[in-house]
């Protein structure tokens, strides 16, 4: 049974935690929201770690905790041991935001006396020092992430982000003073805030708050956190293969820089691509039929098409004209749908940048849950369908892998011998 419990704000944090808890140690299984009633150890699986995928990061908030509630039963129930609240390592939430009553539920729901507030994850640049967040050495606040079209994060001091979410008080600790509350509880909840800036830090937080029915933060503590649960298990675990049979396509929703990046980096190698018109694909002008003969001669000279909405933070402003809300919806709709014919047409390797997009894919797709495999970079792992060994998903946030991802992801899913480039 499950000894470990994650609750994923979106698909692809829950893939980013999944891919952690894998590389500490653990075998893992992600589930695509909450099963239903009498599923929870047939869901599960004989994964020592279960993750559920929520899309509660930017849902009303009373549907979030409901959700999130909802996870947190199916988990207990499969066998968890602990929970594990995750949410990105940007912190993204207003103060009219979900982590804080989440959270707060999920404290309530686990009996935890105390939790911690720990996002993050120092392999790709998310650090916290002196109880505030920084991305890539910029503090949060002065990041490109000042500027997300949902959840500006306008604040980098987690404390003060954390206090117009939440009932209970949060302040900065370190895994020492941690260690010393988890000996003798506080009267009242509360959250703590450790720094966390080097590998070293990580296993010092989740040795001191290993025995806490509920923590939360980012993937970065998931790793050190698996280490401990499989010492304890004593057991070891064989990941599913990353290669298949099959050809592939590639997906980009994301606007952060590192998917743009990504992009160009595909394009410079002389490899085909196609960007979606928001315009176009709103007024029924640009479709999933029309675009198909582009694919479709892609794949008879043995390359992957990417086909991509993404575009500089100019742009995305100028689409807002024509109503940001249904653009987004109309552009993953589009998306969705191109992935469930790729799938239907045979392709086996489904790649996708994004947070919201690769979450419409899934969707679309159908599957239930996964076994996750090695990593294309951290955060980023290989997912096989549990209804499809035959296929292999690799679903990104935006702004992880390096500027190669494309290509890297391409070859490591590919079967020996298959030519996924010129």
């Amino acid at each position: 049974m499950a000894v470990l419990g994650v609750i994923a704000d979106d698909f692809t944090g829950a893939s980013d935690a999944a891919s952690f808890l894998v590389k500490g140690g653990l075998s893992v299984r992600l589930v695509n929201g909450v099963p239903g009633e009498g599923y929870g150890a047939a869901a599960a699986g004989d994964a020592q770690a279960v993750v559920v995928a929520l899309k509660s990061r930017t849902q009303e908030v009373r549907a979030a905790v409901a959700d999130s509630l909802a996870a947190a039963d199916f988990l207990l129930g499969a066998g968890a041991r602990q929970l594990y609240f995750k949410y990105c390592s940007t912190f993204d939430s207003t103060p009219r935001g979900n982590i804080g009553p989440v959270a707060d539920a999920l404290m309530e729901r686990s009996a935890s006396p105390f939790s911690i507030l720990c996002p993050a994850l120092p392999v790709n640049g998310r650090v916290v020092r002196d109880g505030c967040l920084y991305v890539n050495g910029v503090l949060l606040q002065d990041s490109p992430m000042k500027d997300h079209p949902l959840t500006p994060m306008r604040d980098s001091d987690l404390t003060r982000l954390m206090a117009p979410q939440s009932r209970w008080e949060s302040r900065r600790a370190t895994p020492e003073e941690i260690g010393r509350l988890a000996a003798r509880p506080p009267e009242e909840p509360c959250y703590l805030v450790p720094d966390y800036e080097t590998a070293e830090d990580g296993e010092r937080i989740a040795a001191a708050a290993a025995e806490l029915p509920l923590l939360t933060g980012g993937s970065g503590l998931l790793e050190p956190l698996a280490r401990i649960w499989a010492r304890k298990l004593q057991t070891s675990i064989a990941a599913p293969r990353s290669a298949t049979e099959g050809d592939a396509i590639l997906l980009a929703g994301s606007c952060s820089r590192a998917t743009l990046g990504q992009i160009a980096c595909y394009q410079a190698r002389g490899l085909p691509s196609r960007k979606l018109d928001p315009a176009a694909v709103l007024e029924g002008r640009m479709t999933v039929e029309e675009l198909w003969p582009f694919v479709c001669e892609c794949r008879e000279r043995g390359l992957a098409p990417l086909i991509y909405s993404s575009d500089t933070p100019d742009k995305v402003r100028a689409y807002q004209a024509l109503g940001a809300e249904r653009v987004s919806e109309a552009l993953e709709g589009f998306t969705a749908a191109l992935a469930r014919r790729a799938v239907e047409e045979g392709f086996t390797r489904i790649i996708s940048a994004g947070g919201e997009t690769s979450g419409a894919v899934t969707k679309a797709l159908g599957f239930s849950s996964f076994l996750i495999g090695r990593s294309v970079a951290p955060g980023v792992p290989i997912m096989v369908p549990a209804e499809r060994r035959d296929i292999r998903l690799v679903l990104k946030s935006g702004n992880f892998g390096q500027e190669d991802f494309f290509s890297h992801a391409l070859r490591m899913t590919a079967a020996e011998g298959k030519e996924t480039e010129e």
